[in-house]
C-alpha cells in the first residue's frame, strides 16, 4: 500500500448562504490532492422569506445526507451597507448552519475576505477571479456559477486552512488538527 492510498480524506461541504440564492460546494481532500465532487445552487427565489429559510435548512439537510461530509465550512457574514440584507444572509446561514446539526459535522467559518485571499491571492478579488481559480484549482470544465464557485472556494480555503493547522500542529509537536 502507498502512501496516496493511505491519506485520510475528508469530504468538505462548503456553502456560500444567501436567502435568495445558496451556493454549495462538495470536495475530497487527502492532504495533498483537491478532488470536485459536486457543486450547484440552492434557488429560492419568489417565496415568503421563512419558506427560503425553510428550503435552505431542507436543501442543506438534503445535500448532507446525500453526500455524507465530514466537515462544514462556511462563509461570515458580513455587514455592508444594508443592515436588513446582513439580518437575512445571518439568517440564511443560521438555517444552513442548522440543516447540518443533526450529522455532527465539524463547523468551520470564514470571513469572504480571508476564502478570497486564500483561493486567489488577495482579499479583494473578484467574483470572476474566484471562479477561474475554481476552475482551475478542481480541473473544471464550463461554466461556473458564481454562487457555486464561492462555495467551491469556501471548502477550499477550508482545505488549505487543515493543512496549515496540521503543519503546524506537527512543528510543535501536537501533530493533530486544532479545533
Amino acid at each position: 500500500m502507498n502512501a496516496d492510498s493511505e491519506r485520510d480524506v475528508v469530504r468538505i461541504l462548503g456553502i456560500d448562504p444567501g436567502s435568495l440564492f445558496t451556493g454549495y460546494g462538495v470536495i475530497d481532500h487527502d492532504g495533498r490532492k483537491l478532488h470536485h465532487v459536486t457543486s450547484g445552487c440552492l434557488r429560492i427565489q419568489g417565496k415568503a422569506f421563512p419558506q427560503r429559510l425553510r428550503e435552505i435548512f431542507f436543501g442543506v439537510r438534503k445535500l448532507v445526507e446525500e453526500f455524507r461530509p465530514r466537515e462544514l465550512a462556511i462563509e461570515q457574514a458580513f455587514v455592508h451597507k444594508n443592515a436588513d440584507s446582513a439580518l437575512k444572509l445571518g439568517q440564511a446561514r443560521a438555517a444552513a448552519i442548522c440543516g447540518t446539526l443533526e450529522f455532527d459535522l465539524a463547523i468551520y467559518e470564514y470571513t469572504p475576505r480571508a476564502v478570497k485571499q486564500a483561493v486567489v491571492g488577495k482579499g479583494a478579488a473578484a467574483k470572476e477571479q474566484v471562479q477561474h481559480m475554481m476552475r482551475i484549482l478542481l480541473n473544471l470544465r464550463g461554466d461556473l456559477q458564481a454562487d457555486s464557485a464561492d462555495a467551491l472556494a469556501v471548502a477550499v480555503c477550508h482545505a488549505h486552512s487543515r493543512d496549515l493547522q496540521s503543519h503546524l500542529g506537527n512543528v510543535a509537536g501536537f501533530g493533530g488538527r486544532g479545533k
